[in-house]
């Protein structure tokens, strides 16, 4: 009713004085100068750039960065994830991209925005007057994880970028330039600032925030050392920096982290926070909520209701679980639709179903998909970034180079696997070090499919173009993965049309 009126009156308003326009009255302007005032202002804006890490587009639509585009290059590029619905999303799960792409565009626009906005406070909060040394450090520590998390995610995907800081916001305020092109840096350079940042997070930062003088309660999912110094090590893994990830996972293996008991109810929704938790996401379907279950959640299914499948995972993955590993039942494989049909994977040779029966293409995850979460479009589901299982396992492969297999790292990979109650290895006597780095391979896909890792992994193993080529061979797809062209995603056309320095000429175009 209120919105009637309001139209009405604005439509009398129109009819009654064609020749003086309403001029609207400016209550407040927030511009460089008065945004950075107060102690609520800097804190604020620190947590506007972790808002980017699930609502970039400033809605509530998580799926836009990890849970969304970031899965939809990390994860659906690979042997992993599928997406059946076609489109641009369908091209990237058949390894059938090109520079014009759409998730190419948002990975680049958003994780561009998460450093930008990362650049613009480090620009500003320091100037600030108002606000302690103290404060200064903690809000820089947190700016400075997250601007290096931006520029992992972006070489991690495009290789050589575009290196912007807080000096670039410096000059862009005293003499912008924003039509010359600007040359991309090589990755070697990026990862120097990188070190820097999370060093520095990591020497400024707390382990948690229980008692913290800045934070009034025990702020989860704010960055801490512990976070900082995952990061770096993930950093070192990728760059074969063995002894640096090495002498990482000791310093955090301190921290008291430790594995949650049960993989389902690490990612029930109602589990926000807990000891394997490193640095997520964090949602809630009250405050914050987010739109993850809709992407992830199963098609027609009784429970979980009205969901998309939008991402889901190969059969031919999910078909390498063992039946004993309860991360296998992680999925909606078997089930009485609403619309009375039997949803699930085709028998081997078979591909027209029988009268009742429906052979889904692919198979969606309970990981993000509770069936005792949110019944409603907006849910609660946390994503997780970092969390231990990752360190642990990441331990045992940079043992594993450096020392070939050792006990130690075997105790490492089944201590995951007793998780899951998965079979666990066998004596280290058994393993080369190359048949043990593809046992961690494996693992790895097991334990963090669709938590944007299994390119990364593929790639740093060596194996990106022999398993997918492997697998899209399998189910009757063009082997089209071909390195070292594929290393990196080729720069998105749009941008390369606007800067002559992205050059794709050693990419797809």
């Amino acid at each position: 009713m209120k919105y009637a009126y309001i139209a009405f009156t604005a439509l009398l308003l129109g009819t009654t004085s064609c020749k003086k326009l309403v001029e609207p009255k400016v209550y407040s302007t927030l511009t460089g100068s008065n945004a950075f005032m107060t102690l609520s202002d800097a804190k604020a804006a620190v947590n506007g750039v972790y808002s980017r890490l699930k609502q970039p587009s400033g809605r509530s639509d998580a799926w836009m960065y990890y849970a969304g585009f970031q899965v939809t290059i990390s994860d659906l590029t690979t042997d992993v994830g599928h997406a059946s619905s076609g489109g641009d999303v369908g091209l990237m799960s058949d390894c059938q991209w090109a520079p014009a792409n759409t998730y190419l565009a948002f990975a680049w626009q958003h994780q561009y925005k998460l450093v930008t906005d990362a650049n613009i406070s480090l620009y500003f909060i320091p100037k600030m007057t108002s606000i302690t040394d103290a404060q200064k450090n903690q809000f820089t520590a947190e700016l400075r994880f997250l601007r290096a998390l931006g520029y992992v995610d972006l070489t991690d995907a495009f290789g050589p970028v575009i290196m912007v800081t807080e000096q670039t916001v410096a000059q862009n305020q005293t003499n912008p330039s924003f039509d010359a092109p600007v040359p991309t840096t090589p990755v070697a350079d990026i990862n120097k600032l990188i070190i820097s940042d999370l060093e520095y997070a990591a020497q400024t930062l707390p382990v948690n925030y229980l008692s913290s003088d800045i934070y009034t309660t025990n702020d989860v999912g704010r960055a801490t050392k512990g976070a900082a110094m995952s990061l770096l090590c993930k950093l070192y893994m990728r760059e074969h920096e063995w002894q640096k990830a090495l002498d990482l996972t000791t310093e955090i293996m301190k921290l008291g982290y430790d594995l949650y008991p049960s993989y389902a109810g690490l990612f029930a929704e109602k589990n926000k926070w807990c000891q394997e938790s490193i640095f997520s996401a964090l949602a809630d379907p009250l405050n914050d909520a987010v739109e993850i279950m809709n992407h992830f959640g199963p098609i027609n299914n009784p429970v979980v209701t009205d969901r998309w499948q939008y991402f889901a995972l190969t059969w031919y993955f999910w078909n390498t679980f063992a039946s004993n590993d309860d991360r296998k039942q992680m999925f909606y494989y078997d089930y009485i639709g609403t619309d009375g049909l039997h949803y699930m994977q085709a028998p081997a040779g078979q591909t027209n179903p029988p009268a009742g029966f429906y052979y889904m293409p692919d198979v969606a995850t309970t990981k993000f998909a509770d069936p005792k979460g949110s019944t409603t479009y907006y849910d609660g589901h946390v994503f997780p970034i970092l969390r231990y299982a990752d360190i642990l396992l990441c331990r045992a492969e940079a043992l594993n180079e450096l020392n070939g297999p050792t006990d130690e790292a075997i105790g490492l990979i089944n201590r995951v696997k007793s998780r899951s109650h998965a079979t666990g290895l066998g004596s280290a006597a058994t393993f080369s070090k190359q048949s043990l780095r593809d046992a961690i391979l494996q693992e790895r896909g097991w334990e963090f499919f669709f938590e944007c890792k299994r390119r990364q992994d593929l790639i740093r193993m060596g194996k990106y173009e022999s398993v997918v080529n492997t697998y899209l061979t399998a189910v009757g797809k063009t082997a089209s993965i071909a390195l070292p062209r594929d290393k990196y995603f080729p720069y998105p056309q749009a941008q390369a049309d606007l800067n002559k320095s992205l050059n794709n000429s050693d990419r797809r175009h």
